[in-house]
């Protein structure tokens, strides 16, 4: 049986010794709802999905290593249930000087003992160094999936995105082992083994990780998506220094470790391809005159936008309309209401470009681009002054750098919760018992906002019915809302830089109150034009005229 193993300091070769094969865990779980009988909600969803598959019986020897305190949880949990014939947790030293080589070389012996024990089969050194392989040297162009382990999943969906190559570059696929000469007894084959496995490039729990910079200073490093894993706070702060270190563009994603969320990430990874590639011809190849008729399509998850242009880069019809039903449906609903607006047959339009997240969905489009970039393009389309851009749609929010064409230089999205979005403020609204368009009103009569300490929606909701019934007044409850909205919008928007003029697009520009509070939080004003919603089809327009 193959002997699965979590991580790249794991001694893979030692067990090529013993004549067994290794491979690296790697599972995409739909849910963790067998992990989550035995482990704490913020174990990270790799050390739950461990758990998960070794208590399902699928795992029949599991190797360890304390490289964080979550392979230990999963240690004691995997040991207690005895659904492994094998499982072993290995102490590593996260440093790697003699002391810490002598003292990982005892370690390694004495699991090469245990497994002895378990498997009744003798070590033979000579299999044992012809397990070493060594790594090609790498002559091509590629973009770098860094950071903490990734999955099968998210390293097919970033590929699917990408013209270049991806090399996976996070924990497990980061591993190159030096081959042993040492020659000596037992004692100094160990000992080398241990300085090899620990003279890799290092993991970013170890106590010096300044080797990993070999990683972007590869030349053929044409990129990096840093993955993060929720609750994994080493790997989130090395994310967000490289940020500023990286001489590359950078794409920062978090996951859970399960295959949820494949939209969102589908739409940042891709929307990077477009910032790393570029945006070419989106629309059919024709020649554009001033009569020349063509629309963009944004199809939201509370809303579908349509918006009309001439050659002429003038607006001249749009339709805003509630998404209802398929996205296919609701784009040609909105679509022939812009249509009826304009009195322009259908077959007029010589070409339909389509964004946002039912994009992909629509079958009467000549191509699509992430709402991303169309909302740059849309953007600065309205003000081309606009260098930081903050859009709060229905199910995500967003903030996006553009240079001085509209391009998109940077971009930081929420990640899957609800809060501080659109929806948020739906489900608020009812909550409260008001519609939506009070709420920015609301606001206004404020005298003391409340504090919404929560970060989940769902939470926030609870404390929200709390307040309602310690009879707190409706106004301090909404401005205490949109403060929570602010602070999560502020800190993306941070993050991208916040420079010179500031734009917020999407339908919530309209509630006066969530941009003062944003405002309030950012320091910044905010320029908010009437046709802030129609941001990303605007931008689609344009690209079907590009």
């Amino acid at each position: 049986m193959t002997v699965i193993y979590t991580c790249k300091y794991a001694p893979v070769e030692l067990f090529a010794g013993f004549g067994e094969t290794c491979a690296p865990f790697d599972d995409a779980p739909e849910d963790f709802a067998a992990a989550d009988e035995f482990v704490h909600p913020n174990l990270c969803g790799f050390g739950k999905d461990v758990v998960q598959k070794a208590l399902s019986g699928s795992i029949d020897q599991l190797v360890l290593v304390n490289c964080c305190d979550t392979n230990r949880r999963v240690y004691d949990i995997v040991k207690a249930s005895g659904k492994c014939r094998f499982v072993y947790l290995l102490d590593l030293p996260h440093c790697t000087d003699a002391c810490a080589i002598d003292r990982f070389a005892f370690d390694l012996r004495k699991l090469a003992r245990a497994y002895e024990d378990f498997s009744g089969k003798a070590f033979d050194a000579a299999a044992f160094r012809q397990a070493f392989v060594p790594q090609p040297p790498v002559d091509y162009d590629y973009v770098g999936l860094v950071g903490v382990r990734a999955n099968h999943y998210t390293e097919q969906v970033v590929q699917a995105a990408l013209s270049l190559p991806v090399r996976n570059l996070t924990c497990t696929g980061l591993r190159s082992v030096a081959p042993i000469d040492e020659e000596g007894g037992e004692d100094a084959l160990f000992t080398a083994y241990a300085a090899a496995l620990l003279g890799q490039i290092p993991c970013a729990r170890m106590e010096r990780t300044g080797g990993r910079r070999q990683i972007l200073a590869d030349p053929h490093l044409s990129g990096v998506v840093y993955h993060t894993l929720r609750f994994c706070d080493y790997y989130a702060q090395e994310g967000a220094r490289w940020h500023q270190a990286a001489q590359v563009p950078l794409l920062q994603i978090e996951s859970d470790y399960t295959k949820s969320g494949s939209e969102q990430l589908r739409t940042r990874v891709e929307a990077f391809a477009e910032e790393l590639e570029g945006t070419q011809q989106k629309g059919p190849a024709m020649t554009i005159t001033e009569d020349t008729l063509v629309a963009g399509i944004d199809s939201g998850s509370t809303s579908t936008d349509v918006v009309i242009m001439n050659g002429n880069r003038k607006i001249v019809a749009s339709a805003i309309i509630p998404t209802r039903g398929s996205a296919s449906a609701s784009a040609e609903r909105s679509l022939q209401e812009a249509l009826d607006q304009a009195g322009i047959p259908r077959k007029s339009i010589a070409a339909v470009v389509a964004t946002g997240y039912g994009r992909d969905a629509i079958g009467s489009t000549d191509s699509s681009v992430t709402e991303i970039t169309c909302h740059a393009k849309g953007a600065h389309y309205l003000n081309p002054q606009v260098r930081t851009i903050v859009d709060i749609g229905g199910q995500d929010s967003k903030a996006i750098a553009i240079d001085e064409h509209g391009n998109v230089t940077s971009f930081a999205m929420n990640d899957k919760c609800a809060a501080g979005t659109g929806r948020f403020l739906e489900m608020m609204a009812r909550t409260l018992g008001v519609e939506l368009s009070d709420m920015s009103v609301l606001a206004a009569k404020s005298s003391h906002a409340t504090s919404i300490s929560s970060t989940c929606s769902v939470f926030a909701e609870s404390e929200v019915v709390s307040l309602v019934a310690n009879d707190t007044p409706l106004p301090d409850i909404v401005a205490g809302l949109n403060r929570s909205v602010a602070r999560r919008t502020a800190a993306l928007a941070k993050r991208v830089g916040v420079h010179d003029v500031c734009m917020m697009t999407g339908g919530v520009a309209k509630n006066e109150g969530v941009v003062r509070a944003i405002e309030e939080a950012l320091g910044h004003a905010l320029v908010v034009d009437d046709r802030a919603q129609l941001a990303g089809a605007i931008g689609a327009a344009l690209f079907a005229l590009a």
